[in-house]
């Protein structure tokens, strides 16, 4: 922690002491009232001035729920000010039917609005303007439930008794609302998360007790500033500051991009969890808020219904009713309105999926085709090679024989037609595939991104990215450039076509590595639905013709001295790993592959 953290956190250190020291040591009187009122704001202060700079450094949902937990320790410290300020600076008892109490009911809202932002999981494809309207109908449903019981017996009404009695039962359910959401968000989050949750409800768990036996003290004169009571008040309020500070050392600690923390969006991708669960959760919000705007007739109901209050009070709760129901109204009417954006747009990508799906099909079909036709035409070339040697023999024979000058012209061209046959046989079998090639020292890397730029069509039907981690100090191999590049193809257009019907949500790392004097080169692709269980297997013939149709590359592997393997993980996660031995030429004497000069220099992100 920086000196200027431990500097600070030794200062709120003191002032709680200074409180737990007075309430022992002093009498009640005017001047403990104002020494424990006046350090009680100092924490609060502290505490606020401690959450801001994270609200600054981060972005997105985690700066809103940085917002809102300063906003919610902003609204207590209001409420401090308002107590201070009426028994320091006015020197009277704080009112029964006092106004900051509003204030004191309002800091648990935002609280609970962070917490429902759920910062500590990726974000889903339920639609954000959605999601916030939801967390807005649930908030003003707090506030109403406020006004509706409490405030009648404060302003149309008046009467301390009744006032206080519905304060504290409204207050208390807050506070246990708040308690169970804390406790739901670390049984759902990991790491420092988990550890920011876990102080936050071990702070407001001691508030919650300690206001419960303050307000107690308070109904039975017991209850003055800077008594004993006040020492359990003051420890979250030092606590929240540790908490804050806490963060700041944890975030300096996590500054590396691929562990950003609570500092920032980038530190949710370790924590992504699964998306039914996230778009379940977007549901049930949206259930509750639903469950809200039910509930205004039943209260409204119970307002008429209810000959034991005041007509004073009755008319009060009738009003707030109304405003209330014109209010969250207007807000389902709104959140309806971008629901059905959401779904044109879901639609139209659907559809557009749909498209890229049959033209991936045509594409996969006439690769299929010219697959089987690259098969038919190397099996006929090599059934043509034998009687072709055979006519090339004896049209050989023939020459060396004592022929007349007419007949050896003949001869000679009947040779020169063999040979022009053998030589398009030749070309058509390596055509198909199925010539062999002399292996030479061949750069890996260069090979992989000639294959990714060879993908890119069915890359961009699929709107797949790609992204690349290649070994610059990677070794050579000694093979046949043309069959590797071949392999690498077939790699990355299998793991295309294996992330199924919703590639949105699926994405292809590459990573090529020198491992145990060998070169490795690895495609893991995150599949659309998880495999039942963590699987490891070889691919042979008939495994990979059902996996990923991946025979003949495992041929050309194995005929290279390598291997090929495929690895499914219980999240989803596809695997493919080729292992070749690395060559012990040096890298600056080998030659280049044999794939063009674009694809052989330029670096692919």
């Amino acid at each position: 922690m920086k000196q200027g953290y431990k500097i600070w956190l030794g200062g709120v250190v003191t002032a709680f002491a200074a409180v737990l020291l007075a309430a022992f040591v002093l009498p009640e009187s005017f001047r403990l009232a104002a020494f424990c009122d006046l350090l009680e704001c100092a924490l609060l202060a502290s505490a606020t001035a401690a959450f801001l700079p994270m609200v600054v450094r981060a972005e997105g949902r985690i700066r809103a729920f940085w917002f809102f937990i300063t906003l919610g320790v902003g609204f207590w410290f209001l409420y401090q000010v308002l107590w201070t300020y009426y028994e320091v600076w006015l020197r009277q008892d704080v009112p029964d039917l006092f106004v900051g109490d509003l204030v004191l009911f309002i800091n648990i809202v935002p609280l609970m609005a962070g917490l429902a932002l759920r910062p500590h999981t990726s974000e889903d494809e339920y639609a954000a303007h959605v999601g916030r309207l939801d967390f807005a109908v649930l908030g003003i449903w707090w506030l109403y439930l406020y006004v509706l019981v409490v405030m009648p017996w404060q302003y149309a009404e008046p009467d301390p008794a009744v006032y206080n009695r519905n304060l504290n039962s409204v207050y208390l359910v807050e506070k246990g609302a708040l308690l169970l959401a804390l406790i739901a968000s670390w049984a759902t989050s990991r790491g420092i998360w988990k550890k920011l949750y876990g102080s936050l409800f071990g702070a407001y768990l001691i508030y919650a007790a300690s206001s419960y036996v303050a307000n107690w003290a308070i109904e039975h004169n017991r209850y003055y500033s800077g008594s004993l009571y006040d020492i359990p008040l003051a420890t979250p309020m030092a606590w929240l500051t540790w908490i804050a500070l806490r963060q700041h050392k944890e975030n300096e600690q996590e500054a590396a991009p691929a562990n950003a923390g609570l500092g920032g969006d980038s530190g949710l991708a370790s924590l992504e969890e699964d998306s039914r669960f996230s778009t379940l959760y977007g549901v049930s919000i949206a259930r509750l808020g639903m469950v809200a705007v039910s509930s205004l007739p039943l209260f409204a109901f119970w307002s008429v219904f209810e000959d034991r209050v005041p007509p004073g009070v009755r008319s009060f709760r009738l009003v707030v009713t109304l405003i209330t129901a014109l209010l969250l109204g207007v807000m389902v009417f709104v959140r309806q309105y971008y629901l059905d954006r959401e779904l044109i747009r879901l639609l139209q990508r659907s559809r557009e999926s749909f498209d890229s799906l049959k033209r991936l099909q045509a594409q996969i079909l006439q690769s299929e085709k010219l697959a089987s036709i690259g098969k038919l035409v190397g099996g006929a070339a090599h059934e043509l090679n034998n009687p072709i040697t055979a006519m090339l023999g004896y049209s050989d024979l023939l020459l060396a024989t004592s022929l007349s000058p007419e007949q050896q012209p003949l001869a000679a061209r009947i040779g020169q037609s063999v040979r022009r046959t053998r030589s398009l046989v030749a070309t058509l079998i390596s055509f198909a595939g199925q010539g062999s090639s002399p292996k030479t020292p061949v750069d890996l890397n260069t090979l992989v991104r000639a294959a990714i730029k060879l993908t890119e069509p069915q890359r961009e039907a699929l709107q797949i990215e790609i992204s690349a981690t290649l070994d610059s100090t990677l070794p050579r191999v000694i093979g046949d450039s043309n069959q590797l590049l071949q392999v690498c193809l077939q790699m990355l257009s299998s793991s295309l076509l294996a992330l199924g019907e919703d590639p949105r949500q699926a994405d292809i790392a590459v990573r090529t590595a020198c491992e145990n004097r060998s070169v490795v080169f690895e495609i893991a692709s995150r599949a659309q639905r998880p495999a039942a269980s963590p699987t490891t297997q070889a691919l042979d013939g008939t495994q990979a013709r059902v996996g990923f149709g991946l025979s003949a590359c495992q041929g050309i592997v194995q005929e290279h001295r390598g291997q090929l393997n495929r690895e499914v993980s219980a999240e989803g996660v596809w695997l493919v790993r080729i292992e070749l031995p690395a060559s012990t030429v040096a890298p600056g004497k080998t030659q280049p592959a044999t794939v063009p000069v674009m694809w052989q220099s330029q670096p692919f992100a």
